[in-house]
């Protein structure tokens, strides 16, 4: 069973650079689903950490509330001190129904892959969507993708929750079964993905580019209307 952490990490630099380190992607999550101001009034952000995503889309995109939920209670401190005057609310919770109901559209970035029971994850989603809603999942954490394996090991070294080992036909099979329609793509394809070198996670920048081109999933995930 999930529990409330007080942080996901035992590592504080991992946790604290997310933001930076997400930024670029957060843009691209957001040209991808090319939402027109106003279009839609509630947004859920699933698994949360320090706000970031929420500050970055009110700020390109107001809506009317954004709820960001996420099970580390230290980073969900960090999201309400950084919101401001935006109307935005974070909450620690490992079940969704806390953040209310209705949403028009939800969010997650890198979370689905530790989330142990998918059947159970969609079936929150569903009960907070409101007929005709999307829930964009973004991950290039799954078994299909080449460099899994060793982002896996590395992310238990030092992750407080267990690691999975999904499949993209893992994940879009527990929301089919919970009555979603499902589509995926490859949404980093053609984003300008920033060269760093070798790292902890990329033997290259050829791996980085193949990585983030062909094995970063977003996953669309829609309640019929």
């Amino acid at each position: 069973m999930t529990v409330l952490l007080d942080t996901w990490s035992t590592e504080k630099a991992e946790e604290d650079g997310m933001t930076d380190e997400h930024t670029w992607i957060w843009r691209q999550m957001i040209a991808a689903t090319a939402l027109p101001k106003g279009d839609f009034s509630r947004v859920l952000d699933i698994g949360c950490n320090q706000g970031g995503f929420l500050r970055m889309l009110y700020d390109q995109t107001p809506f009317a509330k954004g709820v960001g939920v996420d099970l580390a209670q230290d980073a969900v401190a960090m999201a309400e001190a950084r919101k401001g005057d935006r109307p935005l609310s974070y909450i620690a919770s490992t079940d969704l129904k806390d953040a209310g109901g209705g949403f028009d559209i939800a969010y997650s970035h890198e979370v689905i892959y530790l989330i142990r029971d998918l059947k159970d994850h969609a079936r929150q989603v569903r009960d907070v969507l409101r007929p005709g809603a999307t829930y964009h999942a973004v991950t290039c954490c799954h078994a299909d993708s080449p460099l899994y394996a060793g982002w896996r090991e590395k992310i238990g070294g030092f992750s407080k929750i267990p690691v999975p080992n999904h499949s993209i036909t893992d994940i879009s099979t527990a929301f089919l079964k919970e009555g979603f329609q499902v589509t995926a793509s490859r949404f980093l394809a053609n984003a300008a993905i920033p060269l760093e070198g070798p790292s902890d996670y990329f033997p290259s920048d050829a791996a980085r580019l193949d990585t983030y081109a062909t094995w970063k999933i977003m996953f669309h995930c829609t309640l019929p209307a």
